[in-house]
This record gives C-alpha cells, structure tokens and sequence, in this order.
C-alpha cells in the first residue's frame, strides 16, 4: 500500500509506483487527504498520469494534532480492508507520521522512502515526524549515504538502502515531456526572471519574516516570477501586504501552478529562492541544474550546499539581495551529476520491495 498525501509525495513515489507496475507488482494507492484542494494535489496525479487513487480522503482540520489524528483513524480502515504486506510511505508530513503508526499499530511492516533526512531543529514539526517515522519503519531507503549515517547514528532498528532520490527520476523522466505540454512561459511577462516559493509555517506566519521577503522580492535585482501557495496569500493579506507584492512591476504573482509548468519555470529561472526542501533536491538534477538560494536557515540537505547547488541566505532583506547580486555576477558552473543520486532510485527501490516482502 501506497500512502501520499502532498504534492511533493506524489512527485516522489510516482518513479516507484510506475516502477512496480513495471513489474506487476499489485498495490494499492491512497491518498490521505492532507491537501485537499485539486491545485495542490490532484493536479499532479494527472500530469503525471499516476493511477485514480483507490482510496481517497479530504481532511479539513484546523491543528495538526487533528488532522493527524484524523489521518490515522482513516489510513488504519483502509489497512484493516486491504491487509498489504507492506505500507511505503515518503517523507515527513503529518499524513506519513499517522499513516506509519496506523500500520504499525496493526502489525503491518512500514517502508520510508527518503529516510534519515535531519535538520536538527526540533522547533521544526518535520524533524518530529521524520525521526518518530525512522524509528517504527521495517525499511528505510535512505536517499544518500549522509542520510545512513543520521539513521545508524541513531541506531534504528530497521534495514536501511541507500538508493538515491526519486525526485531525479521524476526530473529527468518527466522535463521532455513538460517541454512539449506546458504553456507557462508565454505568460510569464519577464526574458530572464528569478523563481520563488515560500509556503513554511515559520515564515509565512512570522510578519516580520514575511514582510522581508515581499520588500525583497520587490527590490530584487532581477525580476521575479513568484507562484504563491494558498496559506501564503492568506498571510499576505492578513498582514496588509499583499497589495504591495501583486502590484510590483518587479514581481509577477501566480496561482498554484502545475508540476509540468513548475519544471519548465526551474528550468528557464536565472535561479530560485525557496524555503522548500525538495526544490533543494530538484535543482541538482542535470536536466535542471540551477542555484538555489535557501530562505530558512535549518538544513536537512546538506548536500546540495556541499555541491554548491544551494546557498543558505536565512530570511532577510539584506542577505537575500546581496546572495542575488552575488549569484548574478559569479556565474558559478554547477557540477553535472546530482548528489542525490542517477536517476534509478524507484527501479532500486522496487527491487528491494519484492525481494523484502517475497512478492512472485
């Protein structure tokens, strides 16, 4: 069984679930419900052709507490319904923590793709859900050999694989085809632009934090094209700045876009600034290899700084710009392989699957 939730979950496990079917391999996929709005989730299972989920839910709950309690009681029904012999879960989210216990707590083995991933900030909900996960997982497959060591570090019980990340497999399987489909670029009203997200809570919930990233972007030596997640607009208008970004000359706003469309701004960007973690993956992929510029300051990817795909710059105003000014006037040449592995991350994973779980 297949649990994803978020739209980076379903960008990561689509190499493994194509991966398993390449090899009959029977599951079953559900979605949680974690995000529930078609922007931030059904979108992407339709780009990329993934399977209609077998199950699937919609969790409105206002407190993490809630939605992860609420997650777990509907995840365990589908476990006690289907009785598979494995659960594979990705990630770090509320939905994978409930979804790992629930299986757990059923006496069903837990798989964790991306395991061993550690910012050491326990301020972050992440570093809970991540840790917690690791440590009731049967299989960890860990996307780099720095993750194993976080792992057996921590002596967890589990078996753990280094197999790499399967956000390169989607990269590089998918970019051709966005190529052809996406459309984006004749909207975007800028020849060369900068890419931005920011959707953390430990943002996007900080006013001050908030308001150094609009005057940034604003002021940004390069115009940027800046995609803007549902909760990040409710701040922006909360806090009485939303006009001041929306109507920037320097700063085009977009709705939630597509995974084709993203691929195709990643790839056209002068570089990203982003608070997200998997861009940080994505950018190395060699179809792709652009700066990432890191608006947060925890890191449980240390090596796409190592490999100089990412520079942390925190949150303000100042180290933004001058990280800006830096990355447009250095040009620095960014190595050709991804430290996060070749490409074949699903394929090894499924591998490891059908010999662990004795699947003909």
């Amino acid at each position: 069984m297949i649990v994803v939730g978020t739209r980076p979950e379903i960008v990561k496990m689509a190499p493994l679930i194509r991966a398993l079917e390449e090899n009959s391999v029977p599951y079953v996929l559900v979605h949680c419900g974690q995000h529930y709005d078609y922007e931030m989730s059904q979108q992407f299972i339709g780009e990329l052709e993934l399977p209609k989920p077998d199950f699937h839910f919609k969790v409105r709950a206002y407190s993490p507490g809630l939605q992860t309690g609420r997650i777990l009681t509907l995840v365990e029904r589908v476990i006690k319904k289907v009785a598979p012999k494995l659960v594979l879960v990705e990630g770090d989210t509320n939905g994978v923590l409930a979804s790992a216990v629930a299986a757990v707590k059923l006496n069903v083995p837990v798989g964790h793709v991306e395991a061993g991933l550690r910012s050491f900030d326990l301020c972050m909900p992440e570093e809970h859900n991540r840790r917690l996960v690791d440590h009731v997982s049967a299989y960890m497959f860990a996307p780099t050999e720095n993750a194993r060591k976080n792992l057996e570090r921590e002596s967890v019980w589990g078996k753990i694989y280094v197999t790499g990340n399967t956000v390169i497999d989607t990269v590089i399987q998918h970019l051709p085809i966005a190529e052809r489909k996406s459309t984006i670029l004749e909207r975007v009203r800028f020849e060369k632009f900068a890419l931005a997200t920011a959707h953390r809570a430990e943002n996007v919930d900080n006013p001050a934090v908030l308001k150094s990233f609009v005057e940034s972007f604003v002021e940004a030596p390069v115009p940027i094209v800046y995609p803007v997640h549902p909760r990040t607009r409710k701040r922006l208008r909360q806090q009485k700045i939303w006009k001041k970004l929306s109507y920037s000359e320097n700063v085009q706003v977009l709705p939630p876009v597509g995974y084709f469309d993203f691929l195709v701004l990643m790839k056209n960007c002068e570089m990203l600034l982003t608070d997200s973690g998997g861009l940080q993956e994505e950018v190395t992929a060699p179809p792709i290899r652009k700066l990432a510029l890191v608006l947060r300051l925890p890191m449980e990817r240390p090596e796409a700084v190592e490999a100089g795909f990412a520079k942390v710059v925190a949150v303000k105003k100042e180290k933004i710009l001058s990280a800006m000014e830096r990355a447009l006037s250095e040009r620095v040449e960014l190595p050709r392989f991804s430290p996060y592995g070749d490409g074949n991350a699903g394929k090894k994973i499924n591998k490891i699957v059908m010999e662990e779980v004795s699947i003909p």
